[in-house]
Parts: structure tokens; C-alpha cells; sequence
């Protein structure tokens, strides 16, 4: 407020401080509705010696994702006597947040549907081995992209150049590594962040787009032509 906001109304105010305690009453919400059935189930005996493993291992990662969106927040109120920059949580624990948000996500999805579908017996061809590796590889990208993405909306790199392809009237603009030394510009620096950010999504578009056509020429069962396809039509949505 007193660097910022100084004409924010108390209405106004209200809306943000609800938005903020919506999601961490959500978050809440989503821890107990994992760890009570999960002690349930414990208790009655209905997972295996495996399951019970993974299921301790989402059970630390709720409880550390929580633990990280504190943690997060709490730079955001930080005072920075030598900064005089807007007000802002530190785009390295936004983008810790985020990215730990997604490994629970995935394992979660990945547990539920390995409990739900029965797994394939596919013969284990060359192609099919190479598919794999390169559908992990897709995956890691896609993964690396979000991350950037949480670096842009740190930074509100977001608002440093908005045309597309071009960076305003360059390729690559003029203050890509303005900061010294140059690694500090992949993480602080607005520009790069966005440009990177450019790139991997560029990059993700088109590892998925491959992997569209590579699987075409693969004997599939029908789910995992349907996951491949939908996968291509949701980067491309994105």
C-alpha cells in the first residue's frame, strides 16, 4: 500500500486478501482430503507395501507444497531497504511453488490412473523404447516451460515486450544479458526471462508435434493414441 497502492479503497483491498485466503483454504481443503482417506485406507489394510510408500511420499509433498506457498508469500512482505522496485514474492520460490504443485499433480494422476487402467502388455520393440524415451524428454520440456513461466510472472516479464514473433522491432533485443555476471540474466533479468520462456514454448509446441507423428507410425492401443492426440490439441490450445 505505501509503495504502491496508496488509492486502493478498503473494498478493493477485500477482494485481494479473499482471493489470497480462498486459495489457501483451498489448499487446505486438498491436504485433508487426501491424508484422512489415505490413513483410512492405511488403517483397514487395503494398500500394498508399494502403495504405501507412494502414498507417504504425496503425503510429504502436500504437506511441503503448503510449507513452500508460505514460504513464498512470506517474500513478498519482505522488506528490501535497497530495492525500489514494485513490491513482489520471489520469482525463485514462485516458481519452486509451481513446479512442486505440478510433481503432485503428475504423481497423483499417475497413481489414480495406475490403479484404474489396467497396463498395457506391449511387445518391447525399438520404436516402441524410443517412443518413450522421447515422450520422458517431452515431458521434462514441458515441465522446464511452466517453470519458466512462473519466472515471467515473478518478473512481470510479461509486460516488457508484447509482439510476437519479433521483441518489439528485434530477434533478440538489445538488453538480453545486460546483467552481469551473464547467468544472472536467465533468472533476473525480464527480457530473458521472456525470451527464454518464447523459446521453450516454441520448442515444447514442436516436441509434441513430433511425437504426434512418431506415434503414427507405431501399432498403439487406442488410449494411447487418444492421449497422444488430446496432448498435441491441448499445446496447441495453450
Amino acid at each position: 500500500f505505501n509503495s504502491l497502492n496508496r488509492d486502493m479503497t478498503l473494498p478493493e483491498f477485500k477482494f485481494i486478501w479473499y482471493m489470497e485466503y480462498s486459495h489457501r483454504m483451498w489448499g487446505r481443503a486438498v491436504g485433508l482430503a487426501y491424508i484422512l482417506p489415505a490413513a483410512y485406507f492405511w488403517h483397514r489394510g487395503w494398500l500394498s507395501r508399494a502403495l504405501q510408500g507412494r502414498v507417504l511420499a504425496l503425503c510429504g509433498l502436500v504437506c511441503f507444497q503448503g510449507l513452500l506457498g508460505w514460504y513464498m508469500v512470506k517474500s513478498g512482505l519482505e522488506e528490501k531497504p535497497d530495492s525500489y522496485d514494485i513490491p513482489r514474492v520471489s520469482q525463485y520460490r514462485l516458481a519452486a511453488h509451481l513446479g512442486s504443485a505440478l510433481l503432485l499433480y503428475s504423481a497423483s494422476l499417475w497413481t489414480g490412473l495406475s490403479l484404474l487402467l489396467p497396463q498395457h502388455k506391449l511387445p518391447e520393440t525399438k520404436q516402441l523404447l524410443r517412443l518413450r524415451q522421447y515422450a520422458h524428454g517431452t515431458t521434462a520440456l514441458i515441465f522446464l516451460t511452466a517453470l519458466s513461466g512462473a519466472f515471467v510472472a515473478g518478473l512481470d516479464a510479461g509486460l516488457v515486450y508484447n509482439s510476437f514473433p519479433k521483441m518489439g522491432e528485434r530477434w533478440i533485443p538489445d538488453d538480453l544479458l545486460a546483467f552481469s555476471p551473464v547467468l544472472r540474466n536467465i533468472f533476473e533479468n525480464p527480457t530473458t526471462v521472456q525470451f527464454d520462456h518464447r523459446i521453450l514454448g516454441i520448442a515444447s509446441v514442436t516436441a509434441v508435434t513430433a511425437l504426434y507423428f512418431f506415434s503414427r507410425k507405431i501399432p498403439l492401443p487406442r488410449r494411447t493414441r487418444m492421449a497422444v492426440t488430446s496432448l498435441l490439441a491441448v499445446a496447441c490450445m495453450q
